[in-house]
């Protein structure tokens, strides 16, 4: 039994018993050589004779899957499927599963860490500051405000208790939304018109579909109110980055607080001249419970399906 493991902060020094499980599970196991996310040529070179693939950000797209003879499972370290070909998967019998929830109190915590960032400056001050500038800068509150929250999964849903925190009103749009616990725990369900309409701070949990992509384009953004900030712990391509850029030269945005891009990684962009955005590398479900959380999922999840038992987060 052959397992790759590529997600970055899977390495095999680390001491997590879901790891430890693996070894004894697995004859060979093979850890991601380049510290970040593997290419496909890469994967085409290192997958075809493995049985199981404990995948991070990779683009596993057709030509991966269908120069894999051996795999029978792909489990995803998270929640996100957007960079597996389903279709392919499913064609070649591989099966698709992920970990839902395991992330998302840290990806949570980072988006309140971002909205604040954003609305009061902190990371352009903190550098001024160190670099001995003495500077005034006005920021705004996230008091008594209005979030719009596009996406009410788990990590929606931590996302809103968290602003509550702040008096905040929330808005929320799922095109699977749960009404009763909207209800119970006081959000408003809302069209996306709406929350464009009314929201201060509008936080994108959606997944990246073919629907999905580029929900926050040209129209949308003309429709917001001036002064806006917009968070993205999600993905990238939720956002048209072009158009965003454009707006905040205008002023009509408020601010961005991004941890997804359309490319990744991100390299220099035009984005890091504004004080008023706060950029970091996909970090928000970096933190040692999650990486235990999801490491515990995956693994699970990938042994359940290599022993022909049934794994409860299969997706595809």
């Amino acid at each position: 039994m052959k397992v790759l493991i590529t997600p970055t902060s899977l390495k095999p020094d680390i001491p997590l018993p879901a790891l430890k499980a693996l070894k004894a599970f697995a004859d060979e196991i093979i850890y991601n050589p380049f510290g970040r996310p593997l290419v496909q040529h890469e994967l085409i070179e290192l997958l075809p004779d493995c049985d199981g693939f404990i995948a991070g950000l990779d683009y596993i797209d057709a030509d991966v899957i269908n120069s894999c003879n051996k795999l029978k499972v792909i489990s995803r370290y998270g929640a996100g499927v957007d960079r597996v070909d389903l279709n392919a998967a499913k064609a070649k019998g591989i099966v698709v599963c992920n970990t839902p929830g395991a992330n998302s109190q840290a990806v949570a915590d980072l988006t309140l860490g971002l909205m604040l960032s954003v609305a009061r400056k902190i990371p352009s001050l903190d550098a001024k500051t160190k670099s001995a500038e003495w500077v005034r800068s006005t920021g705004i509150e996230l008091y008594n405000k209005t979030i719009g929250i596009l996406g009410l999964g788990a990590i929606g849903k931590a996302v809103a208790k968290r602003v509550q925190g702040f008096s905040m009103n929330v808005l929320a749009f799922d095109p699977y939304i749960d009404s009763e616990y909207a209800k119970a725990n006081d959000i408003t369900v809302a069209t996306i018109e709406q929350i464009v309409k009314n929201a201060d701070v509008i936080s994108l949990h959606l997944p990246l579909t073919a629907e999905t992509r580029h929900i926050i384009n040209g129209n949308l953004m003309n429709s917001m109110k001036k002064g806006v900030i917009i968070i993205n712990t999600s993905r990238g391509g939720l956002i048209d980055e072009d158009v965003a850029l454009k707006m905040l030269k205008t002023g009509h945005l408020g601010g961005l607080g991004l941890d997804a891009f359309e490319k990744e990684p991100l390299g220099e962009t035009a984005f890091s001249s504004f004080d008023n955005v706060v950029l970091t590398p996909h970090t928000a479900a970096h933190t040692k419970e999650a990486t235990e959380n999801m490491a515990n999922m995956a693994i699970q999840n990938l042994i359940y399906v290599l022993s022909g038992k049934e794994c409860k987060y299969t997706v595809s």
